[in-house]
């Protein structure tokens, strides 16, 4: 069993990252974004709720939130393990994760933390934008949501860090080079996909 999360600014290249980790050790990518978006589009009574609250243009509550994460949880593909994107968030929602593993007799294996320069980021982000087209996606935009990012995710790493679980990752650079540091770190840990001995 392999549980994973998975941090890092937006545009150093989690999604990606995330794809590659599931795929090499059988587990899902369970995403906060992901799980809001397919409650949603299946109007379960939860997507309902969530739908309500962000068409008002208020954040989803912890409380909503965990229940979703623990939902997706206990689903048979996550049996086996998960690797965690985008949540926890808050310091609230790293407690409730504890509890709820630790009813299991479970624990995080390690914390996967992709370091990205601000302006690298910024840039890489800039250039994803004008590709799609997307306008609204400014410079000043994007450094509101790095300097969200920072504010509310350097409590979330520092208790991480503090129980040991931290493997930093610099995160820039050629895509199957981020992959192979981040192999390297987690091997370094013992933590190995289950083809791989």
């Amino acid at each position: 069993m392999t549980r994973l999360l998975i941090v890092g600014p937006p545009g150093a290249g989690k999604g990606t990252q995330s794809a590659r980790l599931t795929s090499a050790f059988g587990i899902p990518a369970i995403s906060t974004g992901d799980i809001f978006r397919y409650n949603i589009a299946n109007e379960t009574p939860l997507g309902v709720e969530v739908k309500a609250i962000v068409d008002a243009g208020d954040y989803v509550p912890d409380s909503l939130t965990n229940a979703l994460v623990a939902n997706r949880i206990e689903e048979d593909d996550a049996k086996a393990g998960f690797l965690l994107d985008g949540y926890p968030r808050t310091l609230e929602q790293v407690a409730y994760l504890d509890e709820l593993l630790s009813s299991k007799g479970q624990a995080l294996d390690a914390v996967i933390l992709l370091v990205a320069d601000q302006d690298e980021v910024v840039e890489r982000l800039r250039k994803r934008a004008l590709e799609q087209g997307r306008v609204d996606d400014s410079e000043e935009s994007i450094r509101h949501r790095q300097e969200v990012y920072a504010r509310e995710t350097q409590p979330l790493i520092a208790v991480y860090r503090e129980r040991g679980l931290l493997v930093e990752v610099d995160g820039l650079g050629e895509i199957d080079a981020v992959s192979e540091r981040i192999t390297e770190g987690l091997a370094a840990r013992g933590i190995r996909p289950a083809h791989v001995k």
